[in-house]
């Protein structure tokens, strides 16, 4: 009778078992929880890291403005004395892999799946954006065993950055050929640097692309591809153009600058002397622009490195702030200029890379950033007039070098990548890697 009853029992529970697993997995499926995210809306977040860690003050003001001697600090100056914090080194490592190439992974599989090119081209870019600063930065990189866990690399090998700058050259052909084929679209509420163009984009990785050869110009002949993208394909034709991230009025989603230095009420970031300097000489307007008058209403820079101890010549009252344009929330992110391609076209030129006037691409790239920082034609006029600043090709490699480190202030990791490369201004201390 005991056995009877357990079989009733067991058959029942079976039963019951059963018809409650019916649906289950329906049931308990969160609507509003995807399983997997549309390539488009992963566009957005991608951007924004990459633009966050590059203006970061402990990033692009520590390590690259001070560096490439645009800002200087009255305090915490450490990083201006090359003694960076091993936390922020590892910090641009993580960001610029797991939230840049990664994620940018991501967009480009989703993409492949959903037949959208414009999408996977944007995730193309962005990866090879982002290998680039971190070998301009790090030198030789993990690039070819890079995000290959799914693969069961855990350990990738570190490649020549001759063997990075190949891969990156090629993921922008990539990028090109895929857009220029068309199919797919941009979601304009996540593209937060063109707002849906696709054509932007193609701009943006063909220009980044002359940038990229033009760092390797110096090691190798890329006369035939800077000539093949100066006459074939579209770049950068004015700073409506250029590449950049207009930040929000309100934290946290305001320029990482105004979060730091006004927000977050930290005001050792001031202008530097060398840069001061500078632009006190060639009576350059961008001056009223680059940095604010100080407490006896001059304009005043700090060389960068000074220790911490109080200084009665170096301190918040005496050295200029940074200039209020630069510091408002919503000021843009610069991946890359208009100038700062015209400036390389000028070199190439200059050089034989490419066809094409050298000082009419030089004057192009001084006016997009007299634009760019608001002022006016007449400006321009004047300031070009100078014999200090009229184009000549006996000079042309110190005009164009100062020229490019003056429309770079504020980009402060592009900064002092081109200081390095060029040598100019020659009057700062450089620490080559």
């Amino acid at each position: 009778m005991k056995k009877i009853q357990l079989l009733l029992l067991l058959v029942l529970g079976f039963g019951i078992t059963t018809s409650c697993d019916q649906g289950f997995e329906e049931l308990n499926t969160n609507p509003n929880d995807p399983i997997a995210v549309p390539s488009g809306l992963l566009v957005a977040d991608v951007v924004r890291n990459t633009g966050n860690i590059l203006y970061s003050t402990f990033v692009g003001g520590d390590m690259g403005a001070c560096w490439s001697q645009q800002f200087a600090k009255v305090q915490y100056n450490d990083e201006a004395r090359y003694i960076p914090r091993e936390s922020i080194m590892e910090a641009i490592w993580k960001t610029l892999y797991e939230d840049v190439i990664s994620d940018g992974n991501s967009i480009i599989k989703n993409a492949i799946e959903e037949e959208n090119s414009a999408t996977q081209a944007v995730g193309i870019i962005m990866q090879a954006y982002a290998y680039s600063l971190l070998t301009d930065m790090y030198g030789d990189i993990p690039f070819s065993e890079a995000i290959k866990a799914e693969e069961g690399i855990f350990q990738p090998k570190y490649d020549a950055q001759s063997d990075v700058y190949d891969g990156i050259l090629a993921l922008l052909d990539e990028a090109n050929t895929l857009l220029s084929q068309g199919g797919g679209e941009l979601l304009t509420s996540s593209d937060l640097l063109y707002n849906g163009d696709v054509s932007g984009w193609q701009k943006f990785a063909n220009s980044l692309k002359f940038r990229c050869l033009m760092r390797i110009s110096s090691k190798r002949d890329v006369s035939a591809d800077l000539q093949e993208i100066a006459n074939n394909r579209a770049v950068f034709t004015s700073n409506a153009d250029e590449a950049k991230l207009t930040y929000l009025e309100a934290v946290p989603n305001a320029n990482p600058i105004y979060e730091t230095v006004v927000n977050g009420n930290r005001a050792e970031w001031r202008v530097n002397s060398v840069l001061v300097d500078r632009l006190t000489e060639l009576a350059d307007p961008r001056l009223a622009v680059y940095a604010q008058p100080n407490t006896t209403g001059e304009y005043f820079g700090k060389p960068s490195g000074y220790t911490d101890v109080p200084n009665p010549t170096y301190n918040v009252n005496t050295v200029s702030p940074i200039g209020a344009a630069y510091l408002e929330a919503s000021a843009p992110a610069y991946f890359m200029s208009y100038a700062e391609l015209q400036f390389l076209m000028a070199e190439a030129a200059e050089n034989g890379l490419i066809g094409g006037d050298a000082a009419t691409f030089y004057y192009n790239g001084i006016n997009a950033s007299f634009s760019a920082n608001g002022l006016s034609a007449d400006d321009f006029a004047a300031y070009t007039a100078q014999p200090s600043v009229e184009y000549s090709s006996v000079n042309s490699a110190r005009l164009i070098g100062e020229q490019k480190w003056l429309s770079l202030f504020a980009q402060g990791v592009e900064a002092w990548t081109e200081w390095r490369r060029t040598g100019y201004p020659n009057t700062c201390y450089r620490r080559r890697p």
